[in-house]
């Protein structure tokens, strides 16, 4: 399941998307609470950031961030930048990510890991 966990080009089975998408939505929680406690002790955010589970505005730009990354290296990795479709599936994730749920759009993040490579 979690084979080739950093290898972004790597095609995966359901179960090895599975893997994918806990481990990667696991670092992402870690990196949007660190960042968010940080942006609040220098001072960047006025108050509190909240926990990444409460959706709060900084949580979900950092988090949109991340799929918007994440899904551009897949389809870097995998050639796929000239397959229409990937992009457009790349950017429902990201759309999705804002304006949904982040772990939504991480499930589509993970779905591009199923794609075979581009020639």
């Amino acid at each position: 399941m979690f084979t080739h966990i950093t290898n972004l080009a790597h095609l995966r089975s359901i179960t090895q998307a599975l893997g994918f998408f806990l481990f990667y939505t696991v670092l992402l929680v870690g990196l949007s609470t660190f960042l968010g406690h940080y942006m609040g002790v220098l001072g960047m955010v006025d108050g509190t950031v909240g926990t990444f589970f409460e959706g709060s505005y900084w949580h979900t730009l950092v988090g949109t961030g991340w799929t918007l990354i994440i899904s551009s290296m897949i389809l870097s990795g995998k050639k796929l930048t000239n397959d229409m479709m990937a992009v457009i599936v790349s950017l429902v994730g990201v759309y999705l990510s804002y304006k949904v749920d982040i772990v939504l759009g991480m499930v589509v993040v993970s779905y591009l890991t199923t794609l075979e490579k581009g020639k």
